[in-house]
């Protein structure tokens, strides 16, 4: 009896031994996710996963790169694989650190899950807990999947039916912020594993992994790991292809039989290209028919869902051809639920403009009407997927007077320009404008570094901005963005007092205009102003000189830019020049001497974190004051 008491006394010193987690104050997950609210964090926000090449099908960057939505030398760079080897197969169980936008996401109405929702269309075999735990290697779990996709049934799942699998991450706290983690990377304990490897191998104290995770994790669990920079990968050498092999040498008294094999070869040269030829055409014709035959499968799709009406109009038949690529991926409406929603699209149900507020189903929407023109805006909306942007829920085509009508959810406190220049602008404190201004430059960071290729928005301006009903932003109206930057066109669009000088004198289409126009929106939450007065003078124009001078002499210019609705309430005048400075650089007419989305979120965050430690009993930062 004692050796075998013994034994279990070693092996539970063992088990200690390899993961010596205390209890903490991290939140605990289940087998759903791991839970997180909205203020707890930095979120939306860039993490990083840990994984590995598998065999077969995950040994190349393309691949891996394409199951989460990256490109391929995302990966490759931070995984330490120079872009001469990126093309190369991998080595099973090669490490990979691979980016993803992490956010706390509600599910439910009690329940928020820390995720990065990626999309995966269905395959033959594939199901829930296979995906998850083969293809993404645990790093999320069948149960979160079903929880993020309520409308599934995992046991009849379709081919081709497109499926959220919430890969776990968290983002830093505001105190891991302020101790310099600027990542959280996701990693699956391994049955090998012991905490002191795993420390060993991202370069952090042991105590720092323990205190961002919960108590006693178990193999294939998700960690998270804080680092303040990403450890260099220790990557197998690539070994170059083997030099051909010279010709052997011509052997003396052969040269009939040479010169008879290349007329040979000659003659089979000849006949090949014949036959590849008349292959050629075989292959044109028949892809012509497939493609008759593909559009009359179309039109026929087209006709099942109820918005095929018209016969012998080209018109009609070049938009139905248009959204067909659209049909899987969103809700298409009818014009009969939609003249019932708006009843008849009247004018109590109009929001703005052409946008008309319905419910449908008890669901409210907004319903944006249009002439076709939507066909590019309904491309880059299938590539957007984020809580600070207004998502797209379908489309209706009524082929009786080719119209359009998008579909969006509804948000529910209208635009951030109604609040600053009607008659509520005394309800926005400058946390909360703050919060706004956080929000927006967190959409336009997603839209700008996670997409591909990547994409302008065009119209950043604060009647583009919509509040939620916790007051949270959205960007809305993709109807003038781009896919693909440093384009030049001749077509000049925009709103007037948010357009960037490049782009109005040469046409330049870049993410650096969105960036001047982020920094308009900026000046609109200080000063209260609009971005142009009914003399048609510019509000940025009067920022140019901000910068200048000594302290005091900004800080009194400040305060004369202040909206006056500020000065009932007390805000440090730290967090206000910040921002003030931010929206000065977004400003630069050099648009190289702008700062990227990445610089002004983590600049704007360390603003909210001045006004998060700020209260009223301290007083140790100046305070805005009437003037």
């Amino acid at each position: 009896m004692e050796p075998q008491i013994r034994h279990g006394c070693s092996l539970l010193l063992f088990i200690f031994f390899i993961f010596p987690f205390p209890p903490s104050s991290a939140q605990s997950p289940d087998a759903d996710g791991y839970s997180c609210t909205a203020n707890q964090t930095t979120a939306p926000c860039q993490a990083y996963v840990f994984y590995r090449a598998t065999a077969p099908d995950f040994l190349d960057l393309a691949t891996i790169a394409d199951l989460f939505w990256v490109s391929r030398h995302e990966i490759s760079r931070p995984s330490n694989i120079s872009d001469s080897n990126a093309t190369f197969p991998l080595v099973s169980g090669q490490p990979l650190f691979i980016p993803i936008t992490c956010s706390c996401n509600s599910v439910n109405a009690s329940v928020s899950i820390s995720y990065a929702n990626l999309s995966y269309k269905i395959n033959s075999g594939d199901s829930f807990w296979l995906v998850s735990t083969s293809k993404f290697q645990n790093l999320t779990t069948f149960q979160s999947v079903e929880v993020v996709n309520p409308t599934l049934v995992p046991t009849n799942l379709s081919i081709g039916v497109d499926v959220v699998f919430p890969i776990f991450c968290k983002c830093p706290n505001s105190t891991q912020f302020k101790n310099r983690v600027n990542f959280m990377v996701s990693y699956v304990i391994h049955p090998q594993d012991t905490l002191f490897s795993i420390a060993s191998r991202f370069g952090v104290p042991t105590s720092e992994i323990t205190a961002a995770n919960r108590p006693n994790p178990k193999a294939f669990d998700t960690i998270f790991i804080p680092v303040s920079r990403l450890p260099n990968l220790t990557q197998p050498i690539v070994l170059p292809p083997p030099p051909e092999q010279p010709p052997a040498p011509a052997i003396e008294g052969k040269n009939r039989a040479v010169t008879g094999l290349a007329i040979g070869m000659g003659i089979a040269g000849f006949l090949l290209i014949l036959m590849v030829g008349l292959w050629v055409c075989g292959v044109g014709k028949r892809r012509r028919s497939e493609r008759e035959m593909k559009e009359g499968i179309e039109r026929q799709k087209l006709q099942e869902v109820g918005i095929w009406k018209g016969k012998g109009k080209e018109m009609e038949m070049d938009l139905m051809a248009d959204v067909s690529d659209c049909l899987d991926k969103y809700r298409v409406f009818k014009i009969e639920e939609l003249n019932e929603a708006t009843n008849g699209f009247h004018e109590r149900s109009l929001i703005q403009g052409s946008v008309y507020k319905g419910s449908i189903n008890g669901v409210e929407f907004a319903i944006k009407k249009m002439k076709w023109n939507a066909y590019e805006q309904l491309k880059i909306l299938q590539k957007v997927n984020h809580g600070n942007l207004v998502k797209l829920e379908g489309f209706c085509v009524d082929p009786d007077d080719t119209t359009c009508y998008l579909i969006y959810e509804y948000v529910e406190n209208g635009s951030l320009h109604s609040w600053l220049h009607g008659s509520q602008k005394r309800k926005l404190n400058w946390r909360r404008r703050l919060r706004i201004a956080i929000d927006v430059a967190n959409g336009l960071l997603y839209v700008h570094e996670h997409t591909r290729p990547r994409v302008v928005h065009k119209d950043i301006k604060s009647s583009n901005i919509l509040l939620d009903a916790s007051m949270r932003a959205k960007i809305a109206n993709f109807g003038l963005a781009k896919s693909g930057c440093n384009a030049i066109t001749m077509h000049i669009v925009g709103t007037q007092g948010y357009i960037a000088p490049e782009y109005i004198a040469d046409g330049v289409v870049s993410t650096k205009m969105d960036i001047f126009a982020f920094g308009v929106v900026l000046l609109e939450l200080v000063s209260g102003k609009e971005a142009i007065d009914e003399e048609g003078r510019v509000l940025w124009m009067r920022a140019s000189g901000f910068s200048e001078g000594k302290e005091k002499e900004k800080l009194d210019r400040l305060k004369n830019w202040i909206d006056e609705a500020l000065f009932e309430q007390s805000c440090p005048m730290e967090s206000v020049m910040d921002v003030m400075n931010v929206a000065v650089s977004c400003l630069q007419k050099d648009p190289t001497k702008r700062p990227s989305m990445v610089e002004v979120v983590y600049a704007l965050s360390k603003s909210d974190d001045a006004v998060f430690d700020f209260s009223d009993d301290t007083l140790s930062a100046p305070i805005l004051t009437a003037r």
